[in-house]
């Protein structure tokens, strides 16, 4: 049971629902009042802004998925880095068919997509702040890959390094309320750490929610899913030839089940295939072989992603923008001004 007490509510989103009433009488009847920890939220933040932002509601308070039948599935923009600035950082061979490989798949899925070759920090974070300013409203959801080097805590820029949370923090419902309520999805493939998982064996033994009259409140932190190719502190391996392994296996499970389970059951087999399918092969190197590694969920989603099918082409999306006007900074103008931009659309 929801219970809505105005005397300690931080800043979120108000949607439309039908148990307002039903709130009230629950202040009324004497229910203590909500204490925080005061610790940073799961997405980089411990500042709270005081205030109400009211958005559309996309989906029935219980509803048990996302609603996907927008007129478009998203925007899907994919960071790629292959080369450095920085002396110490050797170019990521073979990222350029993880791209290739995402790129298709997402573009199946009904995605918009967009890549972004080798940006510097301040190109990275541009565009980022463009497609915060963008109206999602008819769209279904929002996905960011970004390809890089990392380490504990931190991505790699063509030219410096950044924490990842300016990823996500400009997506918050508060600060983009056409996304309210919607999904965004963050692929994170970078090492995040110098650890080692040299695994352990296993042995068998013998012994075997409809009405848009009234409002209800949602966190504006809510609705993140942030999957990183690795846990915290840890190599990510890639094959320079294959490229890495977490996203060779987002990608055939995407292609296999992505129309037909939902994104975090889907992510559960991504993980036992990085776990079970792929091992280091370094035999030059006694401590980098036989290695192993396992992917990391980071959910805030309160509903289920199940894509469904029958959505319109990239391509065909493509066609239609163009007999629209369309805010300057997205698929032109500052998305590709001046930068290595690769525009699959």
């Amino acid at each position: 049971m929801a219970h809505s007490l105005k005397e300690n509510e931080h800043h979120g989103v108000d949607l439309p629902d039908n148990n307002h009433e039903e709130d009230k009488s629950n202040v009324k009847n004497g229910y203590a009042k909500d204490q925080r920890d005061a610790l940073p939220d799961a997405l980089g933040s411990s500042k709270g802004i005081y205030g109400n932002t009211v958005a559309r509601m996309p989906t029935e308070k219980y509803a048990t998925h996302y609603n996907m039948n927008h007129k478009i599935r998203g925007l899907a923009l994919i960071f790629n880095h292959e080369f450095f600035d920085i002396h110490n950082l050797k170019p990521r061979t073979g990222t350029d068919q993880d791209r290739k490989n995402l790129e298709e798949v997402l573009r199946k899925l009904g995605f918009e997509v967009v890549v972004f070759q080798d940006l510097r920090y301040h190109d990275i974070e541009l565009q980022i702040k463009q497609a915060t300013k963008y109206d999602h409203t008819d769209h279904d959801c929002l996905c960011v890959a970004v390809l890089t080097h990392g380490d504990t805590g931190i991505l790699y820029a063509r030219d410096t390094q950044y924490k990842p949370d300016i990823l996500w923090t400009g997506f918050s419902a508060d600060r983009c309320p056409s996304l309210a309520g919607k999904p965004k999805i963050f692929f994170l493939q970078a090492c995040q750490g110098d650890k080692l998982d040299g695994g352990v064996v296993l042995s068998r033994t013998e012994t075997d929610g409809h009405l848009e009259i009234d409002s209800y409140r949602i966190p504006a932190q809510a609705d993140f899913l942030v999957v990183y190719s690795t846990v915290k502190g840890y190599y990510s391996w890639r094959n320079t030839t294959r490229g890495s392994w977490f996203i060779q296996a987002l990608c055939e499970e995407l292609r296999t089940n992505g129309f037909d389970k939902d994104l975090l059951t889907i992510l559960t087999f991504v993980a036992q295939r990085v776990a079970f399918d792929f091992e280091s092969n370094v035999p030059d190197s006694p401590t980098m072989h036989q290695q192993k590694q396992i992917p990391c969920v980071m959910s805030m989603l309160t509903r289920l992603i199940h894509f469904t099918r029958g959505k319109e082409g990239a391509e065909e999306i493509q066609k239609q923008g163009q007999k629209q006007d369309k805010p300057k900074g997205v698929f032109g103008g500052i998305f590709s001004k001046g930068k290595k931009v690769e525009n699959i659309l």
